[in-house]
């Protein structure tokens, strides 16, 4: 059985159908007695960002990402877990369904250790990040991904009272994103969130009307 790195190199140099097969072989390794690289995860999910701006074709592209998302929950959490956002956020605005797909879903990974401290409060923090850490990039995403939707916004999307009911559309991938955020982190701490997005947009048009 080929390893991660050798199967990314298909992904990344084959033909249409052996890239294809090769995302595909990555789930497959990383469940065999044989998926203890983890040196070669951390290095392709730390390089997927600059791998993936060098894709041209639109398959190539949701191999390598499906491909990435599979691997994704074992990148380092402690360190820098927010560290991809800016690629993740670029990825929910892609036309491909399937990019758009797996990109919400490495989102909603992150969800989970972000949120013990308002699950569990009377848990300790062993070596994950401390709530005043984890409250930073939770807050961070919520803004990111209430800028996505401003700029992302329909008139037409009115009409639709369900995130569920939306059209596919990068617009609807975000908000799927959000929605696991309002149940992850609970009522009270999303009102939290949406006061602090609304103190944060009128400290901006303050700064601008000072000009």
């Amino acid at each position: 059985m080929k390893t991660f790195i050798e199967l990314f190199n298909i992904i990344l140099t084959g033909n249409k159908d052996d890239s294809r097969k090769a995302a595909r072989e990555v789930r497959k390794l990383l469940y065999s007695s044989r998926s203890g690289q983890y040196e070669e995860i951390a290095s392709i999910i730390k390089n997927a960002p600059d791998e993936y701006v060098n894709i041209k074709e639109d398959w190539r592209q949701e191999n390598f990402v499906i491909a990435v998302s599979v691997l994704y929950f074992l990148h380092s959490k402690e360190s820098q877990p927010d560290f991809l956002f800016p690629w993740l956020f670029h990825l929910l605005q892609h036309q491909n369904g399937n990019i758009r797909h797996a990109a919400a879903r490495m989102l909603k990974n992150e969800l989970g250790p972000l949120t013990v401290h308002i699950r569990c409060p009377n848990e300790k923090f062993g070596d994950r990040l401390t709530p005043k850490q984890a409250d930073f990039v939770l807050l961070s995403l919520f803004i990111g991904l209430n800028n996505l939707l401003a700029d992302l916004w329909k008139p037409a999307y009115k009409k639709y009272k369900y995130v569920s009911s939306l059209p596919a559309s990068p617009y609807k991938s975000i908000q799927m994103v959000l929605s696991r955020m309002e149940e992850d982190c609970g009522e009270a701490y999303m009102k939290q969130l949406k006061s602090r997005l609304i103190c944060d947009f009128e400290n901006q048009r303050s700064n601008i009307n000072k000009f």
